[in-house]
């Protein structure tokens, strides 16, 4: 079996990613645009697409979606057709592409000897440690030659395959979107709880009792719990909940296919009025939430000589 995998993108989650790899004894070859990316342990670096596919032609890609992924993807056509090499190259795209688009850069790769799988990959700054959770597209073929790797870094149990090539970023997608409506529901409640007829509940206690028996129990409450008992991370935090473009997406095709997202919809309409108006407290517990499993960026709160 082939022990040598490349990964382009060496960042929160490229990183932890090559982190698993080696762990589990693979030959991990990095790239990373950023020349000042250091290179987590066991991985080795390497200056260019050509030496990557020297080392290996397995490469995952975790970077970010949009132009630069068809940027890569034609690098490394052409530092294959450079290399005059016969080998197909297998590129599993773990980022989260937008799945028409996945399915375009699928046909346009067909007789270039490249061949493109997706992975809808979900764990975020736990992942590292914990495992990952995921959902890979491609046909039976491709997935074999990949596979190995995928699971490798996934969770237990957290590794599926799910349907043909666009089936991995099509299930992030709905993954993603059913996130916008938990956070959501969770911020609203905690919200009304400080706010409501009882005024000097405990919130993080009630959190932390949520999690033994109740059915509201479950990851995102955790750490929740966790957001709770920092008063002054909430009230220095900004309203503001920014996003990645999966749960407009999301909203997109079920238009498209007569299918009611009025919960997801809305989570959507709170991020949307949260960048306009500054938020609320729901929605400054979304933002750190988002930051809690994703390291996403929160704003701070502008102090009154800032505005």
């Amino acid at each position: 079996m082939n022990r040598a995998v490349g990964v382009i993108g060496l960042g929160r989650m490229g990183g932890g990613i090559a982190q698993r790899l080696t762990a589990a004894g693979f030959l991990v070859y990095g790239y990373d645009r950023a020349s000042s990316t250091k290179a987590p342990i066991g991985v080795t670096m390497v200056s260019s697409y050509e030496n990557l596919l020297r080392a290996t032609n397995c490469v995952l890609l975790l970077v970010p979606a949009g132009e630069i992924v068809d940027e890569v993807l034609t690098s490394l056509v052409i530092a294959k057709t450079s290399m005059k090499s016969s080998e197909l190259v297998y590129v599993v795209d773990c980022g989260n592409s937008l799945y028409t688009d996945t399915l375009r850069r699928h046909e346009a790769l067909v007789t270039s000897g490249v061949i493109l799988a997706d992975a809808g990959v979900s764990g975020g700054v736990h992942g590292v440690q914990d495992g990952y959770c995921v959902m890979v597209g491609g046909a039976l073929d491709v997935v074999a030659h990949v596979e190995p790797f995928l699971r490798a870094f996934s969770a237990p149990h957290g590794y599926a395959h799910v349907g043909p090539v666009g089936a991995g970023h099509y299930v992030k997608m709905v993954h993603n979107a059913i996130e916008y409506g938990i956070l959501q529901a969770y911020a609203e409640g905690f919200h009304l709880l400080k706010e409501g007829h009882y005024p000097h509940l405990n919130t993080a206690e009630l959190a932390k009792l949520w999690q033994h028996g109740s059915i509201i129990r479950s990851r995102l409450l955790e750490l929740l719990g966790g957001v709770l008992t920092r008063p002054d991370d909430i009230s220095q935090t900004s309203g503001v909940i920014h996003e990645n473009g999966t749960g407009r997406w999301a909203v997109h095709e079920a238009k498209r296919r007569n299918v009611e997202l009025p919960v997801i919809a809305e989570a959507l309409k709170v991020r949307s009025w949260s960048r306009e108006s500054g938020g609320n407290y729901a929605t400054k517990l979304v933002a750190l939430l988002r930051n809690a499993f994703g390291g996403h960026a929160v704003e701070r709160e502008k102090k009154e000589d800032e505005k």
